[in-house]
């Protein structure tokens, strides 16, 4: 099995952080973006290193749950897929999903944590205020960005008769299930397999294998290598279609209101799903997708270069005849980038307002691909 990802020599530059007209630092990765036929049309640094996938898995996941007879569409499809912050909504979405199979909290496994939403968590702790508990600090499994997934996973292991005590165990049905859909869709045996931080197994695949196996995923409903398609990730294609149509139906569910991936689904129709340690996977629904990992595990440019290279892949084209249906104009790709890229600040000024002194920019080995000509 393979033990590390990629190494600095092999890293291109993604991205820069200038200060004050000064590069303070740089963000070095791997990246791939593949066509609607699965072919690599740009490649930066070791994309055929495997690295940790995180969350990025997690449409995978859901995936292989539904297939096991988990009931879920809509909204707790999307929750199903999700890394959340918690909103109400989304804890909402979670216990409804718990109470239909007969589960409650105390079968979540994943962390007990605070609600990331702040207001959903005042509002919790005014409650506890009010009925006069001693503890007012809100904390839950079901508060931690899991939770969605975990719940499919109990749902799955509920749907089969499995035991719901051992769900997380590599060698439960339910993970095994995930490993053949892992491994279906990204046309690849996982290098490795670990923990991920919410304690359910996470598979190192190649960047090429994850930019395929979300593609295929989210272009199931299209082109998407046709009737060649491998029949192994083609047995799924059903359950594929209702959990990319609820992401794509609310986009608010995968993390949350105007967060990074919610808004590049709302606003610009690409499917966005981030993961700790710097991975995100992004892909349009006419099949191009792009997958990296800044090697330093920050995730601060990862949206930004994201969407630069499925733009520079010619994804977005708008051209008669083009590959893409994504109907994405520069001036929307503009506006998001920006909404999802925080700006380099510097101290406030007379009104008290936050001073902009700087930005995040393409690193040298992104900026010089060449955008391709549009029809």
């Amino acid at each position: 099995m393979t033990s590390s990802t990629f190494t600095r020599a092999q890293a291109a530059e993604l991205a820069v952080v200038i200060r004050s007209g000064f590069t303070e630092s740089r963000h070095i990765g791997s990246a791939v973006v593949l066509d609607p036929e699965g072919s690599p049309v740009i490649r930066l640094g070791a994309p055929e290193v495997p690295v940790f996938t995180r969350s990025s898995l997690k449409p995978l996941q859901a995936i292989a749950a539904m297939s096991l007879g988990a009931d879920i569409s809509g909204p707790a499809a999307a929750l199903a897929t999700a890394s959340h912050r918690s909103e109400s909504g989304h804890v909402e979405v979670v216990e409804s999903m718990l109470e239909s199979a007969g589960l409650g909290v105390e079968d979540l496994q994943c962390p007990s944590v605070h609600p990331a939403d702040g207001a959903f968590r005042r509002r919790l702790q005014e409650e506890l205020r009010a009925a006069g508990e001693p503890d007012t600090d809100p904390r839950s499994p079901l508060y931690f960005n899991c939770s969605g997934k975990h719940t499919a996973f109990l749902m799955a292991a509920r749907a089969i008769d499995a035991d719901t005590s051992t769900y997380l165990s590599a060698d439960h049905p339910v993970q095994a299930r995930v490993a053949e859909v892992v491994e279906a869709f990204a046309g690849e045996t996982p290098a490795a397999v670990g923990v991920d931080g919410c304690g359910a197994p996470v598979f190192a695949l190649s960047l090429t294998g994850l930019a395929r196996a979300i593609g295929r995923v989210v272009g199931t409903g299209g082109s998407t290598e046709g009737a060649s398609a491998p029949a192994a990730w083609r047995a799924y294609a059903e359950h594929a279609t209702t959990l990319i149509d609820a992401v794509f139906a609310g986009p608010w569910a995968i993390e949350g209101h105007g967060r990074p991936n919610s808004t590049v689904i709302d606003r610009l129709g690409v499917f966005a799903k981030g993961g700790a340690e710097g991975v995100i996977v992004m892909a349009t629904r006419s099949g191009y997708s792009v997958a990296l990992k800044c090697l330093d595990g920050s995730s601060r440019a990862t949206g930004l270069v994201a969407l630069t290279l499925l733009e520079r892949a010619g994804a977005f084209d708008l051209g008669p005849g083009s590959a893409s249906a994504a109907g994405v104009s520069d001036e929307d790709l503009a506006a998001v980038i920006a909404a999802i890229t925080d700006p380099v600040t510097g101290g406030t000024d007379s009104e008290g307002r936050t001073n902009v002194v700087g930005r995040l920019a393409l690193g040298e080995d992104v900026a010089r691909i060449r955008e391709r000509k549009r029809d």
